[in-house]
């Protein structure tokens, strides 16, 4: 019997599902529906609520070696789902981030570098927030416009790695009831938020040919 494939879903609290009260959450709810179908590839949700790209950099590894279920096997892909954490504005609107747009630039490349050796590596774009909801836990500013200028770092280095990269912010936002799908702290997504990411999952040809699947459509471009 072949062992299944599988994929590593490491991030932050979207990843965990953080929001989703009805299924946990868009990995758990990809996972469920890949579940469904023979020889499909197993996923492994690793979120970490507060993480940034710093905290992902230093666990991904131990994280997916201890993941291949068989000897000498590990998981044959990663799906890195981080960012929004490192636009925070520390204290005041206007304060500190965990990591400004060059510091992340530099390294979200180091990440992919480091990964792709070992798999294939497939990367999310960072959802959008709701401004008049902030601060966050009384001390977190997040904008619109410093999620969408580290998302770009995002997109371009998976570009330059020529890694598959699903962009999310541009794409959530042009749906005109886009600010029903977030939480009342206006940085987690609910049910609906989770959902639209599932489905926008499913139609990645990129992720669903690497999965031997179908996609549910083709998704479009931001």
């Amino acid at each position: 019997m072949r062992a299944p494939r599988q994929l590593i879903v490491i991030g932050d609290s979207g990843v965990v599902g953080w929001g989703d009260r009805e299924r946990g959450g868009w990995c758990e709810r990809l996972r469920g529906h890949w579940m469904e179908m023979p020889d499909a590839p197993l996923i492994y949700g690793l979120g970490v609520r507060g993480d940034g790209l710093e905290a992902v950099s230093a666990r991904w590894e131990r994280e997916w070696a201890c993941r291949g279920e068989l000897r000498r096997k590990k998981p044959e892909a990663l799906l890195l789902s981080v960012g929004l954490n490192d636009t925070a504005r520390v204290g005041r609107i206007d304060g500190r981030q965990p990591l400004d747009a060059q510091a992340f630039r530099f390294g979200f490349e180091q990440l992919l570098r480091s990964i792709q050796p070992h798999g294939s590596v497939f990367v999310l774009g960072l959802t959008p927030v709701d401004e008049q909801a902030m601060p966050f836990a009384d001390c977190l500013w997040y904008s619109n416009s410093d999620i969408a200028l580290h998302e770009a770092q995002i997109e371009e280095a998976c570009l330059e790695a020529d890694v598959p990269y699903l962009c999310l912010h541009r794409a959530m936002q042009a749906d005109p009831d886009w600010l029903q799908w977030l939480e009342p702290d206006g940085i987690h997504l609910n049910a609906l938020g989770h959902s639209w990411i599932e489905q926008r999952l499913r139609s990645w040809s990129a992720l669903q040919q690497w999965a031997g699947l179908q996609p549910l459509q083709q998704v479009m471009p931001c």
